[in-house]
């Protein structure tokens, strides 16, 4: 299922400029646009957000992340 970024940053309690720093990075993929706006897999969203927090938590700076995922 495809979800907006306004639905990832009110479920998953992220900022906008964080949505989008990941998203610059290559943590979170866009896979479809609409107009103006993006749209992300949700799955993938969910399980990359959740790994990001674990390594982040482990001590990992995102661009080792970025190369992990």
């Amino acid at each position: 299922m495809l979800i907006f970024p306004r639905e990832i940053v009110k479920r998953y309690n992220i900022s906008y400029q964080t949505l989008n720093y990941y998203t610059s990075l290559g943590l979170l993929v866009v896979r479809k646009r609409r107009g103006n706006g993006r749209l992300y897999d949700e799955e993938e969203v969910e399980k990359r957000l959740k790994r990001t927090a674990e390594l982040k938590d482990e001590g990992y700076p995102l661009r080792i992340i970025c190369k992990m995922l």
